[in-house]
């Protein structure tokens, strides 16, 4: 059950700098800290919008961003820039509500695909991608992008100015060319267009500021990558509704790949579970194996073991478990920054 209380909520920030922004974005990390420790704000936020997925700091402060708020760039630092910010997002609160009812958290990393990668390359060719929270599909073009691992020589499209830089850890099978990809296709709840200039600047609003230039910089040549592609099949829709269809739909010669990052952990445990069980399901049924690939916080699916590394590349909380059909097989950093083979 969900609490609606002004003290969950600020519990609910004080978590999100501590466990989730601490390490990653210092303006975040700030900004969540001290809503949490402000109990007006957080009752306002109580009483203001529903419980649940539209009370998480990160719509929040995407929408305020969207809307060119004093967080725009670089976000508060100290109290009177607190100061500031707080009252400018109570000046404009309809606005501010409006973008946080009209829209989702759907961070699309393009750099994801370099955690990825040495995963999808190690499966049985053609593929067929089918990616769960799919955003504005930036994840199914694997083939299209450039990447670079630690100190090795970039491969993958040759004329694509989206390089996707990542960090291994021993061990780790990193490829030396891009998946062949034969179908493409996802669901989400609210798909976004990156031919759209509002979605796109909704997409910009969702980084985190931090490495924020080059993350922006990064999406953009990503979204410039694809332009000229076909556009993937992107079903409007609930995940576990639209799954069985849209897998149906998948060439029978190529590997179907059902895969997400962070996605999920969006999902009350009980939906998390009858995923779990469809997923199984759809792939059970297909003629050629098929493999799903998950790439969640190890607190998502606990069933999956997550052993724990001996040398991190990253602070252990804060990544996330690559796994292939249920089994662990590498801890990958939030954006796609860096993949550790287990």
């Amino acid at each position: 059950m969900v609490v609606n209380s002004a003290q969950a909520l600020a519990d609910r920030y004080v978590d999100f700098a501590w466990y989730q922004a601490r390490g990653q974005s210092d303006a975040h990390e700030e900004l969540a800290a001290r809503i949490g420790h402000d109990p007006e704000f957080c009752d306002h936020l109580a009483r203001s919008l529903p419980a649940g997925n539209k009370q998480q700091p990160k719509l929040l402060f995407a929408a305020v961003r969207y809307l060119d708020g004093p967080y725009a760039e670089h976000g508060p630092r100290g109290d009177a820039a607190y100061r500031g910010w707080r009252e400018w997002t109570l000046r404009h609160w309809e606005q501010v509500r409006a973008v946080v009812m009209r829209r989702l958290t759907q961070t699309n990393e393009p750099a994801r695909c370099a955690a990825l990668l040495p995963l999808l390359a190690r499966l049985p060719q053609p593929l067929a991608l089918l990616e769960v929270g799919a955003s504005a599909g930036l994840c199914l073009y694997p083939d299209r992008y450039r990447y670079r691992y630690d100190d090795r020589p970039e491969f993958g499209a040759p004329d694509s100015a989206a390089v996707l830089p990542c960090r291994t850890g021993p061990g780790t099978p990193v490829p030396d060319r891009v998946p062949d990809i034969a179908w493409r296709a996802g669901i989400d709840l609210n798909p976004l267009d990156p031919a759209d200039p509002d979605d796109v600047r909704w997409l910009e609003a969702l980084v985190w500021p931090g490495a924020t230039d080059e993350r922006v910089r990064r999406q953009r040549a990503a979204i410039e990558a694809v332009r000229s592609a076909p556009r993937p099949r992107i079903v409007r829709g609930d995940l576990i509704d639209a799954l069985p269809a849209l897998a149906a739909e998948a060439p029978p010669g190529a590997t179907l790949v059902v895969f997400h990052t962070s996605v999920l952990t969006y999902l009350p445990p009980a939906r998390r579970a009858e995923f779990a069980r469809l997923v199984r399901t759809v792939l059970r049924e297909r003629d050629r194996p098929g493999h799903w690939v998950s790439n969640e916080h190890r607190s998502v699916l606990p069933w999956i073991t997550t052993p724990r590394p001996a040398r991190p590349l990253e602070v252990t909380e804060l990544l996330l478990t690559l796994a292939l059909d249920e089994r662990a097989v590498a801890l990958t950093g939030q954006h796609g920054q860096s993949v550790q083979w287990l």
